[in-house]
């Protein structure tokens, strides 16, 4: 029975074919997938030649903004008064029971160069572990022992989590005298000389807001993930972020490694909790207002990058989510708005919000994962060739061409993102509908300066799956399954030829559905 049972399946689904129940809806989901890669390889090709175009013009002229050596500062040793063109700058680091970073990003602070008088190291600790919490205060005190000017500050509730800390922090008292802000997530350490490269765009360009470096990742060579994000994580700066810049249209805060005018930030608002992405927030509302935004990858500052799949998910879906759930907050407020050209809303809505935002999570996972494959078993389909092959393709080597260190590991690059790429679409029509999920905030757990042994791992390592039930991932491991039977099906009856691709992509969703990918953590 259980033979002629699935004997009797090839024969149903064709049936279903042959009654025309499938190719029409089908057909009509290809074609909606080929329009939206359309708009995505012109936005990719768009911002890739606008990013070309900033880096030569780099070479030529700078940024294009006034920039001043700054006098040197009075040594702490022997503190003087600053020298007029020193404004007071206020560093924020806020945390969250990050007993593996904590040191590095507070004594980072309180090494940058800038007049003692002039700066003020204010530390957000929303920790709920009391150990945690005591170790970060016991730090602090440390430092204040120094005669540096740290505080340290803590909130009885999380409520708004980071951007909660972030504006109770600017009501102090002392805060509100600083004319500038540098933010620091717990993990980032800016070098010694951060604001001396970076407050000089700020002092001889009042119209710029902020001034955001780039990320640069200490453990990126950890495993095969860690690898792909530094490959997707540098494309977001050197393309998205340069040509956004450049164009004078828009770019994201990245809500770290970024200094802010203060002003810019009382005007536009102050920090909101409406999203899981406040740093995205916060831009909007100041490009809105007519603030103007500076990227500078030639400084860049040092992070950690998520070494676990679980973290990963984590992340992602807050970004992804919190994005997509801005976007229908304040698309009508983009819209009306009258303080901005045409070009700019067009850019915020259009390019940034609804292709980026929007369409590249949702058309990846539905027409990578779910089209493609379904298309190999009705063959009244055919997705041509410039949509199946020469967009992908084009994406790729755009890039590629970024990325020209990492060309290697491209084919594992495509498939770990077409996995992820279900995670995102979930998030981003989470954000979209608002639903429950659409405010979840879990704090990306960090490993900082731990054995290092634990982390020297191959670049794929097992992780054992049967000690944490937790790590064995269920709608990975379905859509492995409907692969599978999508390309045996184009293999055996098909005449597609698509079960090449289709095979490879589900032994990616399987690898990842099991947990083999990223590195060994203790189980919690």
């Amino acid at each position: 029975m259980a033979s002629s049972s699935s004997s009797s399946l090839p024969a149903a689904w064709a049936a279903a074919v042959r009654a025309g129940a499938v190719a029409p809806a089908l057909r009509a989901a290809v074609w909606a997938c080929l329009a939206m890669s359309a708009m995505l390889v012109a936005e990719a090709a768009w911002m890739g030649l606008a990013s070309l175009a900033a880096a030569a013009a780099r070479r030529l002229r700078g940024y294009g903004y006034r920039w001043e050596p700054m006098a040197a500062p009075p040594d702490v040793e022997a503190p003087a008064p600053a020298p007029a063109d020193f404004p007071m700058v206020l560093v924020q680091i806020p945390m969250y029971n990050e007993k593996e970073v904590y040191k590095l990003s507070i004594g980072a602070a309180c090494a940058l160069t800038w007049p003692p008088d002039r700066i003020i190291i204010q530390v957000l600790d929303d920790s709920t572990d009391p150990f945690v919490k005591e170790l970060v205060e016991l730090e602090c005190k440390e430092w204040a022992s120094k005669k540096i000017n740290i505080k340290y500050e803590v909130r009885n509730n999380r409520k708004g989590y980071k951007a909660g800390a972030l504006r109770k922090g600017m009501e102090h008292t002392y805060a509100q005298l600083c004319d500038f802000v540098a933010i620091f997530d717990a993990d980032f350490e800016p070098e010694s000389d951060f604001l001396l490269k970076t407050m000089p765009y700020l002092l001889h360009n009042p119209k710029i807001a902020l001034v955001q470096t780039r990320w640069e990742f200490v453990n990126y060579n950890v495993c095969l993930m860690t690898r792909i994000q530094k490959m997707s994580l540098d494309y977001h700066f050197k393309v998205e972020q340069e040509s956004g810049s450049f164009m004078h249209a828009f770019f994201g805060f990245n809500g770290t490694a970024g200094v802010w005018r203060v002003s810019a930030i009382n005007q536009s608002g102050g920090w909101k909790d409406r999203t899981t992405v406040e740093d995205m927030d916060l831009a909007v509302r100041a490009s809105l207002k007519g603030w103007e935004f500076l990227y500078v990858g030639d400084i860049r500052v040092k992070s950690e990058l998520p070494s676990t799949f679980q973290a990963y998910r984590h992340q992602q879906h807050r970004w992804t989510c919190g994005a997509a759930n801005l976007f229908r907050k304040m698309a009508w407020e983009i819209i009306t708005n009258k303080e901005v050209s045409m070009w700019k809303k067009h850019h915020l809505l259009y390019s940034f919000f609804f292709v980026r935002r929007a369409i590249a999570p949702i058309l990846t996972f539905l027409f990578y994962c779910i089209v493609i494959p379904l298309s190999a078993m009705v063959p009244e389909v055919t997705i041509p060739v410039w949509g199946l092959v020469y967009i992908p393709t084009a994406i790729t080597i755009m890039n590629a061409i970024r990325n020209p260190g990492s060309v290697h590991l491209m084919p594992f690059w495509i498939l770990f993102e077409n996995v992820m790429a279900m995670h995102r679409m979930r998030a981003a029509l989470s954000g979209l509908l608002e639903t429950a999920r659409a405010n979840d905030w879990v704090v990306t757990e960090k490993v900082g300066d731990q054995v290092k042994d634990e982390l020297d791992v191959p670049l794929l390592e097992p992780l054992k799956p049967t000690e944490c039930a937790e790590r064995i991932y269920i709608p990975e491991l379905l859509l492995a399954l409907y692969l599978l039977i999508c390309a045996s099906y184009d293999f055996v009856l098909g005449n597609h030829k698509y079960y090449i691709y289709i095979y490879l992509q589900a032994v990616a969703f399987t690898v990842m559905g099991f947990g083999f990918v990223g590195t060994r953590t203790p189980c919690s």
